[in-house]
């Protein structure tokens, strides 16, 4: 399987506009700019895109787990925060928030999976930084 997205700049880095379309169409022509990046702006940024691949593949995982275990969430959520150093041009970490709903399923066996989530997640694989969890099950 092979998942395509493509980018489109013109202009200079401050003063440009680019658009971002995703295989799906879910991102068609969405823009993206020095504004949307580094300030406010109506639009998205690779980081966001980062932030939103990782929670939902994530959120999956967890998913997949409980399915496995027999069990069926009534809700997971997760948010995710790309920790940027815009100074340095990098990613410092990634810090996971899950708050999840299972009926008869314990805190304890929450965390394992969501360790185990945290680890093999697609997403979480490619990341080459620090990224830490906190998952809370709600009664």
């Amino acid at each position: 399987m092979k998942r395509t997205a493509t980018a489109q700049c013109t202009g200079d880095l401050k003063n440009g506009n680019g658009t971002i379309t995703s295989q799906s169409t879910v991102l068609h022509n969405t823009p993206y700019s020095f504004k949307t990046r580094f300030e406010d702006g109506i639009g998205t940024n690779p980081e966001e895109l980062i932030a939103a691949a990782h929670a939902g593949c994530f959120t999956m995982a967890i998913c997949a787990q409980l399915t496995q275990k027999g069990f069926e969430a009534q809700m997971l959520e997760t948010q995710i925060i790309v920790d940027v150093d815009m100074a340095a041009l990098k990613i410092n970490g990634v810090h996971l928030d899950l708050k999840a709903k299972v009926e008869k399923f314990s805190d304890a066996d929450l965390q394992t999976i969501a360790s185990d989530a945290k680890t093999n997640c697609i997403i979480s694989k490619i990341l080459n930084v620090p990224i830490t969890l906190n998952a809370v099950l709600e009664k």
